[in-house]
C-alpha cells in the first residue's frame, strides 16, 4: 500500500492548520487550526474488510520536569514515550481518501465527542485526555483528531507518524473510550498491509525550518 497527502510532505514539516498549537511570541503558544490532514491510499491488497488510521508522536518527554518551563529546555537525551493524536477505525473497505478537516476542524475545549464519527467510522480517545485531566478549563474526553502541540522548549523536533492499516475484519473489536494501545492489540493478527507517513513539527523557535 501507498499513503499520500496534499496536507504535508512525508518527512517534512506540517502546517499550523493541522496543528493544535502554533508559535506565539512571548506567550509561546496559541491555538492553531487543528484540521485533520488529507490522506489518500492506493495499492490495496485483496481481502480488505476495513481500514484503521492511527497517529502517534514517539518523541514526547517521559518526565515533565522541564516541559514548558521558562529558562529551561527539555534535553534531547531524555527518554521519550508515545502520545496518540488520532485513533480512527472501521473505515469502509471501498474508501481511498480522507479529506482535510473531515474529522476535525478547530479545537473543542473538553474534547470532541465519540466514539461515533463521520462516514460510519469510530474514533478512540487521544492522549490529550490525560494531558488535560487536571486542567479545569480543558479536561474531558478527547475523541478523534487533535494535532501537534509539542513542548515549546523541547530541544528536538517531534515526529507525527500516521499509519494506515488494511484489516481482514470489518470492525475492530473495541468499545467505548478505546485508546490507540487498545486498537493495536485488537488488530494484531488481522493486518493485511500497512503504510505510513511522518510529519514534523516544533514550537521551539530556534528549530523552526525558517531558522538558520
Amino acid at each position: 500500500m501507498k499513503l499520500t497527502s496534499t496536507s504535508f510532505v512525508d518527512q517534512l514539516f506540517m502546517s499550523e492548520r493541522n496543528a493544535f498549537g502554533k508559535v506565539d511570541g512571548p506567550a509561546h503558544v496559541a491555538l492553531a487550526g487543528n484540521a485533520n490532514p488529507h490522506f489518500a491510499w492506493s495499492d490495496v491488497p485483496p481481502g480488505v474488510q476495513s481500514f484503521a488510521l492511527i497517529c502517534h508522536d514517539p518523541d514526547v518527554p517521559s518526565k515533565p520536569d522541564d516541559v514548558n518551563q521558562e529558562g529551561r529546555e527539555v534535553p534531547a537525551d531524555l527518554p521519550r514515550v508515545d502520545f496518540f493524536h488520532w485513533v480512527l477505525v472501521d473505515i469502509a473497505p471501498d474508501v481511498r481518501e480522507i479529506a482535510e478537516g473531515a474529522y476535525s476542524s478547530g479545537i473543542t475545549p473538553r474534547g470532541k465527542g465519540g466514539p461515533l464519527a463521520p462516514n460510519n467510522t469510530r474514533q478512540g480517545i487521544n492522549d490529550y485526555t490525560g494531558w488535560f485531566a487536571n486542567d479545569r478549563d480543558m479536561n474531558g474526553e478527547y475523541f478523534g483528531y487533535d494535532g501537534p502541540c509539542p513542548p515549546w522548549n523541547d530541544s528536538i523536533v517531534h515526529r507525527y507518524i500516521f499509519t494506515l492499516y488494511a484489516l481482514d475484519i470489518a470492525s475492530v473489536p473495541v468499545d467505548g473510550a478505546f485508546t490507540g494501545q487498545d486498537v493495536l492489540a485488537a488488530i494484531k493478527g488481522h493486518i493485511l498491509a500497512q503504510c505510513s507517513m511522518t510529519g514534523l513539527y516544533t514550537l521551539n523557535p530556534r528549530l523552526l525550518p525558517s531558522a538558520d
